[in-house]
């Protein structure tokens, strides 16, 4: 919000868009984009505009990781 995190993200580069700031801050950045060339309908769909690379990869992910393991009570 205050424009910090920016110049983090390009002194670090991955190792600070990894953490759950770094998807906040994809959002906030795919949000600023979609509102500037759609207007207030960018508001609704930047955001997940921008991640669903991300979010879709974890569900592939996650479906693949729980398919090759086995799931038991101790």
């Amino acid at each position: 919000a205050v424009g910090l995190y920016k110049p983090l993200v390009d002194f670090a580069g991955a190792g600070a868009s990894v953490p759950i700031s770094g998807f906040g801050f994809l959002m906030s950045e795919g949000v600023r984009k979609a509102l500037s060339e759609d207007g207030a309908l960018g508001v609704l769909t930047g955001g997940i505009t921008s991640a669903a690379a991300g979010i879709s990869a974890a569900i592939v992910f996650g479906l693949i990781a729980a398919l090759c393991t086995k799931s038991g009570d101790k």
